[in-house]
């Protein structure tokens, strides 16, 4: 449907409703078509008012259309209406309808009426992230910074993931702002991405550098680098955090994992309790591997290949330097098959020890279970990035070891089988109070990534 150019009288909207096919959805298409063509105010309007003559009343999904409008126009007097008619009509909104007139109102002049709305949305369900960041930008945008970080601090506490862009949005707000307690509050939002392992993109880099530099007094220089094989970065000469565990940690990690993760109430659900207790006497009497690979993950890296051949690649490519190897495999890889040839399958059992699991099993129980049994020195292959098992374990420095561990242990394959070596320093923003360091990306990517940045941000307080 063509939406019309201006506002139609009631017989016109009526002709065009009869030639419409589906005549009883032709509001909401119609609405639709406005939207994406981001039709006049006064046309979606018009429409409106033909249709609270018509049935004495206009539908939720309709008001929430016509919304979305008014919201992408920044028409915040409508938006206000809008909310008007709604709050009289229906007790409570969905989430949906909240996100739109949160968003709406936190762009405009009224946007502490949106702060109002959030607390009405705590009321019955924990606001959505665009609720929060919303109310967020509004706050850091009118310099409120205390406001927007205690909303930040609830969205946390509630494990409402904030977005990269609104992070962002706090070290761009704060520029040239003075004030130890905001210093306070930004050093926090960088030890964020340090607890969780989170790669900044270029462009928020560019922002955190800015920030430091702006501070009144600071003395703060960021300079872009690339740190040496040996953990030193070559601007400050600094030593970068060593990526090795300490025995200690070592070993409280690996009976934490496999206390909890393991042997807990998930790794059952994929396997039978018989399959795992067969696997590890199967990996008690071979101890230790030096690398453990995860053989279904691996095989499928190149999608032009036959399976068994990118395994068999990759096995080759590992077995070079006379490293033991274990293969987790699956029982159907026994089966010659189009993607499982036994001749291949044959020769690279000659190179490494595989296991065959069902053809149901989690392997990533088994991976964690032979690489932790196997000492401080093995490695794991996988494209996978073990995030769930980082769920099971209840204390932050535990899942801080199990991060750190696997920084330096995750052996990660590109599509060229070239193996990127782990490294000597860990690769996660740290400080040592006068020099910040902070690993970053070229790209945005929104997906949590194993595989680790080779470019720094160095910061030095001169």
């Amino acid at each position: 449907v063509q939406p019309p150019e201006k506002p139609l009288q009631a017989e016109e909207w009526n002709k065009l409703r009869e030639d419409f096919q589906l005549p009883e959805i032709f509001e909401e298409v119609m609405l639709n078509s406005m939207i994406r063509c981001n039709s006049p105010i006064d046309v979606a309007k018009s429409l409106l008012t033909h249709l609270a003559k018509r049935d004495g009343d206009i539908a939720y999904n309709v008001l929430v259309k016509y919304l979305t409008l008014c919201v992408q126009q920044g028409q915040v007097s409508e938006i206000c209406d809008v909310y008007d008619i709604m709050k009289v009509r229906f007790k409570i909104l969905e989430s949906g309808a909240y996100n739109l007139l949160i968003k709406g109102l936190s762009n405009s002049d009224q946007w502490r009426m949106a702060l109002t709305l959030l607390e009405e949305v705590k009321k019955i369900m924990i606001p959505s992230r665009t609720c929060y960041e919303s109310c967020i930008k509004a706050a850091s945008c009118h310099q409120e910074m205390k406001l927007a970080f205690e909303l930040y601090k609830e969205m946390l506490a509630k494990d409402v993931v904030p977005t990269l862009d609104v992070l962002q949005s706090f070290f761009n707000f704060s520029r040239g702002m003075e004030g130890a307690e905001l210093q306070k509050e930004l050093f926090g939002i960088l030890l964020y991405l340090r607890e969780n392992q989170i790669y900044p993109h270029k462009t928020f880099m560019r922002s955190i550098k800015l920030w430091f530099e702006s501070i009144p007094g600071g003395n703060w220089r960021g300079h872009l680098t690339s740190i040496k094989d040996s953990g030193q970065c070559p601007v400050c000469k600094h030593q970068l955090e060593d990526s090795n565990l300490t025995e200690e940690e070592y070993s409280n990690l690996s009976e934490r994992i496999i206390r909890d993760v393991i042997h807990g109430t998930d790794t059952f659900r994929k396997t039978s309790p018989k399959e795992f207790e067969a696997f590890q006497t199967f990996v008690e009497n071979r101890l230790p591997f030096d690398i453990v690979i995860d053989g279904l993950n691996v095989s499928h890296i190149k999608s032009r290949k036959m399976q068994c051949e990118n395994l068999f690649d990759a096995v080759n490519c590992l077995a070079k330097e006379n490293a033991r190897l274990l293969v987790l495999g699956r029982k159907h890889m026994l089966m010659n098959s189009s993607n499982w040839k036994r001749e291949i399958m044959k020769e690279m059992q000659n190179k490494a020890d595989f296991f065959f699991a069902e053809n149901i099993s989690e392997d990533d129980a088994f991976l964690l279970y032979a690489t932790l049994r196997s000492g401080k020195h093995c490695r794991f292959v996988t494209r996978d990035f073990l995030r769930d098992h980082k769920a099971c374990l209840s204390d932050s420095l535990t899942r801080h070891l199990f991060r750190k561990w696997q920084r330096g242990h995750q052996i990660a394959f590109s599509s060229v089988f070239s193996q990127q070596p782990a490294f000597r320093y860990d690769c996660v923003v740290q400080t040592t109070g006068d020099t910040w360091h902070i690993p970053y990306k070229d790209v945005f990517e929104e997906k949590y990534s194993y595989e680790v940045p080779r470019k720094w941000l160095c910061i030095q307080q001169k």
